[in-house]
């Protein structure tokens, strides 16, 4: 099954920065369906061109919520709607403001009453949440639904105005809380108006004498856990929390047993309404967790001997070259020791990644010193290596040619685009959507050489990276001269291939 990324790439041409929104507003949205109590659906306007004037909407995610049954037996990814099909929906996209549904629906054997809440990014609307609420057998809710619906209203005006989720929102994993392991409902002043049966337990485990509503929290785990250090973190973060909106993390252990809390700042419509908490115990699953970390620091100690080996090579080949008197000879050797040194440089970020990511930005910034050091000893000092855009988190896999071919090519340009005595700047820029990372490497000296074509340059470097580019990332290299110097373009394809 195609992943969210994947659809967004093929039937929208939203920019980097919206895209990822969305994913982080799917990796919240389950809390979302189970304080609703409703099945969220994520829509975007199916128009890839960015030409269409009256576009469908196609249902790009799904979630079904853990506290209530469903109301759809079968999946809607990919369902393409027009928007008169769709009115609450097209009116929450085009006036930029949550729509409940006045008339519930029939939808199989249930009456469905839908709510559309417009996805902010970036100043503009980029996407609906709808939540479609069971209502065949209407009933009185409990004071636990009351309290979940009332913070999944604030969460959702947030979703609306484009301040939730935060960069920093994400789950971090299998031990992240969810809303059935513990919540609790604080006010603007940080006392608690209601809590869970699950976080009264989980306090309790932890030898808390009394019940939680009514007192403040702050304090109740200050004299709790009794470490001043955790008690200062927890208020820290329910201060900030209820004051600046935003939300963090806290693991608080006490007598053998670990509990995650999860901080959210409530602020809907600009105003603070208090926080939500939600907590679990994970003592079990630190224990789990111990047993991972040796693998893990394996992995890491891999990556780092690799590095270690190749700063060896690349140290052999540099005294090489400056022994070396046949300068054919040691412009090879300073090349060589610059392309070991990218690969290296891939692998030291990959001993200190927890993950197989890698920041291509950190390995061009610290390569770019390393290239200073290599160049020809005429060339030093007089080109200036500048990075403008940032390129972003890539997996090894393309993380390793990627850098050896902007490496190359920050090279090639620094010592065939300007003469003796010349200088200039060479600039790296970058551009990335849903579906292409493109990557310049733009200098502003001599040009091409008339009758220049990529396909019969004898140079090895770029021979280097036609190669890198076509057979390793699966993308497009073109080189295109303009009034004030040369363009570098790599194009690569973020699509699984």
């Amino acid at each position: 099954m195609a992943s969210l990324a994947d659809l967004l790439a093929i039937h929208t041409n939203l920019p980097g920065r919206a895209a990822r929104h969305l994913q982080r507003v799917a990796a919240e949205w389950q809390l979302l369906a189970d304080l609703s109590f409703a099945d969220l659906r994520l829509w975007v306007r199916n128009d890839p061109e960015g030409d269409r004037t009256d576009p469908a909407y196609i249902c790009i995610a799904q979630c079904r919520p853990n506290t209530t049954s469903t109301v759809y037996d079968s999946d809607g990814v990919g369902v393409v709607v027009p928007p008169w099909e769709t009115p609450t929906l097209h009116a929450a996209f085009e006036g930029a403001v949550v729509v409940r549904g006045v008339t519930p629906a029939w939808t199989g054997p249930s009456r469905v009453r839908r709510e559309a809440v417009p996805v902010s990014s970036g100043g503009g609307v980029v996407a609906v949440l709808t939540r479609d609420f069971n209502v065949t057998h209407p009933r009185t809710p409990s004071p636990l639904e009351v309290a979940y619906a009332e913070c999944a209203d604030d969460l959702c005006t947030m979703v609306a105005e484009g301040t939730f989720p935060e960069r920093e929102e994400l789950p971090t994993g299998e031990a992240e809380p969810r809303a059935g392991d513990g919540f609790v409902r604080l006010d603007a002043q940080g006392k608690v108006v209601f809590a869970s049966p699950n976080a009264q337990s989980a306090y309790r485990r932890m030898g808390a004498p009394t019940d939680l509503e009514g007192s403040r929290l702050v304090e109740v785990t200050a004299e709790l856990v009794g470490d001043s250090f955790e008690s200062e973190d927890l208020a820290v973060a329910l201060d900030g929390a209820l004051l600046r909106g935003g939300g963090s993390r806290i693991e608080l252990t006490k007598g053998g047993v670990t509990v995650v809390l999860r901080v959210l700042g409530l602020h809907p419509n600009g105003r603070p309404a208090g926080a939500a908490v939600l907590l679990r115990d994970v003592t079990e699953l630190k224990r789990r967790d111990r047993a991972l970390i040796s693998k893990d620091a394996t992995i890491r100690e891999i990556h780092h001997r690799v590095k270690n080996n190749l700063q060896s090579v690349s140290a052999l080949l540099r005294l090489q070259a400056r022994r070396t008197r046949n300068d054919e000879a040691k412009r090879a050797l300073q090349e060589s020791v610059r392309r070991v040194a990218s690969i290296a440089l891939v692998h030291e970020t990959l001993s200190m990644s927890v993950d197989e990511h890698v920041d291509i930005d950190d390995v061009i910034d610290r390569l770019i010193p390393i290239m200073g050091d290599v160049a020809p000893a005429e060339a030093t000092g007089r080109v200036t290596v500048v990075r403008r855009d940032d390129v972003g988190l890539l997996d090894a896999d393309r993380a390793m040619p990627l850098a050896m071919v902007v490496t190359e090519l920050i090279q090639n340009a620094i010592e065939h685009a300007y003469g003796p005595g010349e200088s200039g700047t060479v600039e790296v820029l970058a551009h990335r959507s849903t579906r292409m990372l493109e990557v310049t490497v733009r200098d502003d000296g001599a040009g091409l050489p008339p009758g220049f074509t990529l396909d019969g340059s004898d140079r090895l470097g770029l021979q280097i990276v036609q190669t890198l580019v076509t057979s390793e990332l699966g993308g497009e290299l073109r080189l295109t001269a303009w009034e004030g110097g040369t363009d570098a373009v790599v194009q690569v394809p973020l699509q699984p291939v």
